[in-house]
Order: structure tokens, then C-alpha cells, then sequence
């Protein structure tokens, strides 16, 4: 059980480059397998949630291989007369499986292998009830069936066929994902009306139209899929940067109160975040403006200077996008902490992950549950050091570091696991920045 030790109340500087999303990654990786010639992905992370994927397809015969740090190679088990007997689920590695709720997408990529078969049930953050029923409702426009039986899950079908109205049951990231990868090797024209537009969707679908799929209206809520009988090409793909890693540097530099240079941030997905924090009295500045190597996501260097914090005006809450970001909600908690005047943050979207805010509590701070989805945070408090356990979720666990670079005195963070399964290297690369943090095994 790994842990980080903090030495806080230190002022970071330098500058940090962002990672690619862990969002779009594991998404990505398992889109490949729609295609059968060999994908190559750039700009990968190297994270525990990754890692677990990888141990995923290559237990049912998928080629995976690191060739560089940062670019891995995928090659899907050959297309021919027994295509379908060289996916082996029966070898699936059912522990690997278990540790990410991604694994969903599999329904959606191998009902174009088999007509029948099962897969483990998922695994993920423990934030409260999360069923897969905005799954199995815009699958079984496809002709897809999917039952839950206990651990598992059983996908049967008999011929998929396109559909031109599929409504999504919400606005999922991950659902929009599975409906997506379903369409784009069904023949014909399928909409997506109420789909996610989030940064990993965007990805995945810049993604699948380098393949040859025509994709219409990426960046909204409705898109029109105009899916391939077969997807046969050879690409490499670079994964663009992570708004939810961006978010992480804002807010340790806010709450730290220094000035450091975040590069490669994707701005489209951090303009409202930023506008929020700027209301706080948040002080940054855009130094350069460009284009992500994938070719489409616009990205900035931020340079942020020691600010006063004030609380804001109205609460806080999260939206699908180009609402606030879900994932980057949970970062304002040690943020308002530091800010003066009362802060309401309203987390709807999960059941128990503003439960999690109260454990910044330990470290000082004056946080009160008004009911499991809001929480009011009164500011600026004074955090000091604790010894604290990692909440079973990766934004909640990382807020509670960001909390322990700014509260004065020692602090250890044990089981990081949930730290590890979204950002690669965190320690080292607060360290380069100045703080006082190491991880030890």
C-alpha cells in the first residue's frame, strides 16, 4: 500500500506540462479493437487505470507493447474464417477487470465479434449507486441486449442494424462512448440525440475519423455516425491533454498561493473554470495559445500568480458539457477552503461524492454537509497536516492531496492507488515544482 508524505504550507514554482486524459486513453484503447490493422497511440499515459486495461486485452489476445514511454501499439487478433474463437473471454482477466468501470465499452466492441457472450461485471470509483442503464438503453437500439446476472454480464444479439434516433437516457461520457463504437461498424446512418460532448468523447471521435468513420457533429449533442461494414487502417494517433489534470495544477497553485506555468492545457474544456475561478479573485494570465498534435484541440500555457481568494457569489455546480466540468468540480472544495466568505458547492451528479469533501475536515478545514450532494465551506481556514486514508475515488482522493500541499506541517496520504489510477508520476512531478512530498511503498 503506497503513500505520499507532504511536507505543506509551500509555495511551488517552475512549470509542469500536462499528461493525456485518462479519460480518453482507456476509451481509446479499446476503441482500437474495432480496427484490424495495427493502431498506434501517442501521448499515452502511463497510469495504473491504463496499465489495467492493457492486462485486459491481452488476456483475451490483443498485442499490446510499449515501443516508447509514450507510444504503445495495438494489434487486435487477426480478422478471418474464426475470428470470433481468436477473442478469447474465457481467459479474461477477471481482477484487472474488476478495478475499472470502463470495461463496459467492451459490450459495444465485441458484439461485433460474437453474438453471445459474457464479461465480469465492472469495478471503478465507489461514489454511490451508478448503474449501467443508460447503457442497455441506447444499446438495444442497436438490436443489443445486455443482462445483469449477479457478476457478470450477458450480451446477446442476433443482427445489429443502425438506428437514426437513438435518445440518450443522460448525458453520459462513457455511455455516448459504448453507442459510438456500436455505430461506427454498423452499415448505415445512426443519431445520437442528448449525447455527451466532453473532452473524451471529442477524442474518441477525432480518434475514429482518422479510421475512415464519418462523424457529424462532434462538439455537440447530436451526432450522426455513418458507420463502416470494416475498419481496415493502419494509423497512429496522438491523445490529446487532460482538462482534469489541468484543474489539479490550477488548484494547487491556488491554494498554495504561487505562480507557476501549466502547459498544454485544453482551454475549450476549462474556459468556464477558469472564468469561476477569475470571480474568486483567482489570478492567472494565457501566455500561448496553439493546436494539440492531434489536430483539433485547441490548448494554452497558463501562468498563475499568488492571489486573494473571496468566495463566490452563487454556488458552484457542475454541468455536462460546456457546463463546469463533473470531474473538475470536487477540485473548488480545498480551493474554497482558502477563499474568503461562505462557498456552496452542489455535486449532484453522484450520491456519496460530497460525502468524501468532509474528510478535508481532518486537515482543518470547516466544511458542512448540508445533504449528501451539497456541502457549504467556510473560508479562509488555516489547514494543518494529517495522517489520512485515500477515499476509494480518484477525484476525491486528489483533492486531499492538493489540501495537504497547502496545510502546514507533515501529512502522509496512504493507499494512493486511486491517486494512481489517473495521474502518472503525481509525486515527482509536485516535487519539480517545489513541493515537499514523497512517495513511499
Amino acid at each position: 500500500m503506497s503513500s505520499y508524505v507532504v511536507q505543506g504550507g509551500k509555495k511551488l514554482k517552475g512549470e509542469v506540462t500536462v499528461n493525456a486524459s485518462k479519460n480518453s486513453a482507456v476509451a481509446i484503447l479499446i476503441a482500437s479493437l474495432l480496427n484490424e490493422k495495427k493502431t498506434i497511440l501517442m501521448n499515452v499515459p502511463r497510469i495504473e487505470e491504463v496499465f489495467r486495461v492493457i492486462e485486459v486485452l491481452e488476456s483475451i489476445g490483443v498485442f499490446a507493447k510499449w515501443r516508447t514511454k509514450k507510444k504503445l501499439e495495438i494489434i487486435p487478433p487477426r480478422r478471418g474464417s474464426g475470428q470470433a474463437q481468436k477473442f478469447n473471454l474465457k481467459k479474461i482477466n477477471k481482477e484487472a477487470a474488476s478495478r475499472t468501470r470502463i470495461m463496459i465499452l467492451l459490450v459495444s466492441v465485441l458484439a461485433h465479434k460474437f453474438q453471445s457472450f459474457d464479461l465480469p461485471m465492472y469495478g471503478g470509483c465507489k461514489l454511490g449507486k451508478r448503474t449501467i442503464m443508460p447503457h442497455i438503453y441506447a444499446l438495444e437500439n442497436f438490436g443489443i441486449e445486455v443482462k445483469i446476472l449477479g457478476d457478470s454480464l450477458k450480451i446477446n444479439h442476433k443482427k445489429l442494424h443502425p438506428s437514426e434516433e437513438i435518445i440518450m437516457y443522460e448525458s453520459g461520457d462513457t455511455a455516448t462512448e459504448n453507442v459510438i463504437m456500436a455505430a461506427s461498424l454498423i452499415s448505415g446512418k445512426t443519431v445520437i440525440k442528448f449525447a455527451s460532448a466532453n473532452y473524451q468523447v471529442q477524442d474518441l471521435c477525432y480518434f475514429l475519423k482518422k479510421l475512415g468513420v464519418r462523424i457529424d457533429g462532434i462538439g455537440t449533442t447530436t451526432l450522426t455516425i455513418f458507420g463502416r461494414k470494416r475498419i481496415k487502417k493502419q494509423i497512429s494517433y496522438h491523445l490529446t491533454e487532460d482538462p482534469v489534470e489541468s484543474m489539479l495544477f490550477l488548484a494547487s497553485a491556488a491554494v498554495t498561493k504561487s505562480s507557476i506555468i501549466i502547459k498544454r492545457c485544453p482551454i475549450e474544456f476549462l474556459e468556464l473554470e477558469l472564468l469561476k475561478l477569475k470571480k474568486m479573485g483567482f489570478k492567472f494570465k494565457i501566455l500561448k495559445k496553439y493546436l494539440a498534435k492531434n489536430g483539433y484541440s485547441r490548448l494554452v500555457d497558463i501562468k498563475t500568480y499568488s492571489s486573494r481568494l473571496i468566495a463566490p457569489i452563487e454556488k458552484l455546480y457542475a454541468r455536462p458539457f460546456p457546463g463546469l466540468n463533473i470531474d473538475n468540480l470536487p477540485f473548488f472544495v480545498p480551493i474554497a477552503t482558502q477563499a474568503k466568505g461562505t462557498t456552496l458547492i452542489h455535486d449532484w451528479v453522484y450520491e456519496n461524492r460530497a460525502v468524501y469533501y468532509m474528510e478535508l475536515n481532518r486537515l482543518g478545514a470547516k466544511i458542512t454537509l448540508a445533504d449528501p450532494h451539497r456541502v457549504f465551506i467556510e473560508g479562509p481556514t488555516k489547514l494543518k497536516g494529517a495522517e489520512m486514508m485515500s477515499p476509494p475515488a480518484l477525484r476525491p482522493s486528489a483533492i486531499i492531496l492538493v489540501a495537504m500541499l497547502a496545510a502546514k506541517g507533515r501529512s502522509v496520504l496512504k493507499n494512493t492507488y486511486a491517486i494512481e489510477r489517473g495521474y502518472e508520476d503525481l509525486a515527482g512531478r509536485l516535487k519539480k515544482l517545489g513541493a515537499k512530498i514523497w512517495h513511499s511503498s
